[in-house]
């Protein structure tokens, strides 16, 4: 079965330090994981900044899967893979991403003036 984004799934990494995704691919819980790091290399995306840093950590361990974004002010976003839907971690990291792209905008419109 083919994995298909959802339509307005975009992702943009212009506020994104680094993103670590870490998964265990033996476990059953690990879908929504794997499909949110294929969104991150979507070529939209991955040029949206090329210095953002993806990195995959496999283990073999039946850890629980976890992302772990760091923006470029320092905040982190953790989102825990097992009981969340592909489309419920874009949603989240589209919404941080985008408030942080507003807030960066009006820092920028602010000393332009």
């Amino acid at each position: 079965m083919a994995f298909v984004l959802p339509k307005k799934a975009g992702v943009s990494l212009k506020q994104v330090k680094s993103v670590l995704v870490r998964f265990c691919p033996f476990e059953s819980n690990v879908e929504s994981t794997r499909h949110f790091l294929q969104c991150l290399y979507v070529k939209k995306a991955y040029t949206s900044n090329l210095n953002c840093n993806v990195k995959t950590d496999i283990k073999h361990d039946g850890s629980e899967p976890v992302i772990d974004v760091t923006f470029a002010d320092g905040d982190r976003l953790i989102m825990k893979g097992a009981n969340l839907t592909v489309k419920e971690m874009l949603k989240a990291f589209n919404s941080r991403c985008e408030t942080k792209e507003c807030i960066a905008e009006e820092k920028s419109q602010k000393k332009s003036s």
